[in-house]
């Protein structure tokens, strides 16, 4: 088993719709490239419309939902830091985390495992 990925016995029952959903959970939070905190409204969207559907879905959106506000906080903090010059090195690092992140997120929850970010505030439960 590989870091940020939990065991899931029930994985070969998933259907190729929630594993779908799953994956673009993860990668809507993309839409935060075009819109203003899109990285945590576009999951919340997805947890809020398919949570009662699928546990596999719900699961996953509410991951993704948690890592994004997670990212919006390292987001603040690094604009605080802009002024002594860090900030600026500190946001290609946090831009590159979550680009990469959350690429295998959406990639893992295709393949039916439920997937869990190597660190991400569980504010959403």
């Amino acid at each position: 088993m590989e870091a940020g990925e939990a065991s899931d016995p029930g994985r070969s029952q998933l259907t190729p719709d929630e594993r779908s959903w799953g994956m673009l959970a993860h990668l809507s939070a993309f839409v935060g490239v075009i819109l203003p905190c899109g990285n945590v409204l576009a999951p919340l969207l997805i947890w809020l419309a398919r949570r009662e559907h699928s546990a596999f879905v719900a699961d996953q959106a509410r991951e993704a939902l948690n890592f994004n506000i997670t990212v919006l906080v390292g987001v603040l903090v690094c604009y605080a830091l802009t002024w002594i010059l860090i900030g600026f090195l500190l946001f290609a690092v946090l831009g590159l985390t979550w680009l990469i992140l959350t690429i295998v997120a959406a990639i893992r929850a295709n393949e039916g495992v439920r997937y869990r970010y190597p660190f991400a505030l569980r504010l959403v439960t």
